[in-house]
Parts: structure tokens; sequence; C-alpha cells
């Protein structure tokens, strides 16, 4: 690689991993009481990242789609903490900190197309505890099997849509688990891919993340999303091995609410379901068919601070579904308000087994 090339990436991804790093934890730690601690913790990486860039040369054209994506990466990544530090002047609220969010995945997204050229970047898209793995990491700096990798049916994040994960050494001679992740209400797959891609990448696990086919996912009256749903699975079974025996189907919020519905009938497709942060009438049990909740495993996740769906809500649930015969394991976090906690992912790969 030019020695140009090597001293900016050098003194230009640090602050960039940082950054993006800094909107991460404000996703997961965001509790609109506590917003300003939560600012003040990551500080100012964005200053950082926008000294670093300055000191950038030009580059030869052999690397302008690198630079490119680190560019766009770079400028996500600082119009997301422009936007969080935007909402805490006066006027601002709840919804600018989300609108602010939007950026993140972005910024991942754009960053991840850089991960096979540099191998601090794919480091950065494992879970920490993975990151110095080795034995990971060298099967993760192989080519990438055709048909692998961040996948899009349809244009990303179009309603009735979904974006895919496959890890890059998929082979077809065995059978991978999967999940299906839904997002939250007003979110889509593209985005909320990224909630999952990390852990799956390690873990050996397909993903896929469909957007709702409309502004949230179909908790009342018509039920146009679990055919959806039906149909982009069947799409991708007829590509690849998948596991039958462990389809996990989760979600975040309206999806975590919309898991137990389209989940618990009698002719869903997956075995285990993983409702996050998600609202639950008990009379979703008592009419759920019951051949179908007896013995299934569910496995709830809230947070003790949730403002949105109050915790009683979730133990609600956990006693309901037990009644009802169902296998149900609760797991409730004390520092978790309403977001998605992606430290539970690799616990939920082991509970759906062999990831």
């Amino acid at each position: 690689m030019n020695d140009r090339v090597v001293d900016d990436i050098v003194g230009w991804l640090p602050p960039l991993l940082q950054a993006v790093e800094a909107l991460q934890f404000v996703a997961r730690h965001l509790h609109p009481p506590g917003f300003d601690a939560v600012m003040e913790a990551i500080g100012q990486p964005d200053s950082a990242l926008q000294d670093a860039r300055a000191g950038l040369g030009e580059w030869p054209a052999d690397f302008t789609d690198l630079r490119q994506q680190l560019d766009a990466a770079s400028d996500a990544a600082r119009a997301g903490i422009a936007g969080l530090r935007a909402a805490q002047q006066p006027g601002g609220d709840i919804v600018a900190v989300f609108r602010a969010l939007r950026d993140l995945p972005r910024a991942q997204e754009a960053l991840y197309a850089a991960a096979t050229r540099l191998p601090p970047v794919s480091a950065f898209f494992l879970p920490p505890a993975l990151r110095e793995d080795a034995a990971l990491a060298e099967r993760l700096a192989q080519p990438a099997a055709e048909a692998t990798g961040v996948m899009h049916g349809g244009p990303p994040g179009a309603r009735g849509g979904f974006s895919l994960y496959v890890p890059e050494y998929y082979v077809p001679d065995r059978a991978w688990p999967l999940v299906v992740a839904l997002h939250g209400g007003s979110g889509n797959g593209r985005a909320f891919l990224w909630s999952w891609l990390a852990d799956a990448r390690a873990r050996g696990a397909i993903v896929i993340a469909p957007t709702a086919v409309g502004s949230t996912w179909a908790l009342m009256g018509d039920d146009p999303d679990t055919p959806n749903i039906a149909g982009i699975l069947d799409i991708v079974q007829a590509r690849y091995n998948i596991d039958a025996s462990r389809r996990l189907f989760s979600g975040m919020s309206d999806g975590g609410t919309f898991c137990y519905i389209s989940g618990l009938r009698a002719d869903s497709p997956f075995t285990h379901l993983a409702p996050v942060c998600a609202t639950f009438h008990p009379l979703l049990a008592q009419f759920a068919d019951a051949d179908r909740v007896r013995g299934l495993p569910i496995r709830i996740v809230h947070g003790r601070r949730d403002w949105m769906f109050p915790v009683q809500t979730a133990r609600d649930a956990r006693d309901a579904l037990a009644v009802a015969g169902a296998d149900v394991d609760y797991r409730e976090i004390d520092d978790l308000s309403h977001c998605y906690p992606r430290e539970v992912n690799a616990e939920l790969l082991d509970w759906l087994g062999g990831c």
C-alpha cells in the first residue's frame, strides 16, 4: 500500500472508529432523563476525527473507493454526533435524538465496506471479546464466498423488502442457524441489520432483517407482514442451507410485539421467539394456539428503565406465557431503557444452540 495512504489511515482510523463507537454507546445507553450524562460520557470524538481528516493528503486512484468509504463513514459519524449535540440545545427533544441516531447505521454500512481491506475495521465488526481472536481473524481474512456478506432484497429499506447478512465463510454443506430480526416502529431492516451483524459474523449465523409493509408492523387489523416474512424466508431458504431446528424470531419494540403476534400463530415456522423491549397483552397467550405455545422456547428481554413500555408489561408476559405452557426465560436488564441491548445477542445464539 502507498506510504502516504498508510500514514493517513493510521491517523484516521482510530478517531473514526471511536466516533462510531460513541454513537453505538448512545444508542445502547440512551435514557431521556440521563441524556446529558450519556453525551458527557462520549466526550469529543468528532473533534479528533475532524483534526485527522484535516491532515489527509491526496490518494492514488487505486484507493479512490477506499477513500470514499472512509469519507462516507466519517461524514455520517460526525453528522450523528452533531445531531445529538443539537438535541441538547433548547428546543431539542427525544425525536431529534432518534433522528440523529439514524446516522449510525449509515456510518456502519460505509465502514463495513472497508473491512476486507483494513484489519482494524474487520475487528471492529466483531464483539469486543473476540476482537483479538487470531483464528477468527484469519477465517475472516479469507476471500468471501459467493453471495455472502451484506445484501438487500429490493431497494434498501423499501417497505416490505429486507436486508440480509450471510457470513462470508458460508459453505452449503452444513445447515446454518437463522435469525429474523424485526426493527422497531418507523424503522427499517437496512438499519436494524447492524444490531446483529457483529455477533452473526463471529458466531456463524444468517440474519434476515425485514422491513414492515406499513409504517410499522401489523399490530392490529389486517396482517400483510406475516405472509411477507414467509415469502422472504422462502427466498433465503432457496439459496442457503438453513437449519430448520434453529430459527430465531426476534424484534425490538414494535418488532418484538409483532414477534409475539406472528410467532405464536400455529403456522409460524420459527423455533424460538425473543421479543426485546416489547409490549404484550396477556390475552395473546390465551388466544394463541395451545399446541404451538406448549413448550415453545421464548426468551423475553426487557429494560427495568424502559420509559415507553414499562417493565411490568414484560413481567406480565412472562407470567401469562408460563401459565399457557411456554418454556419462558426472562432477562431483565437493570440499566436498559428503551434501547436494543446488543450484548444479549451472544446469549440468544447460545440459547438457539450450536452457534
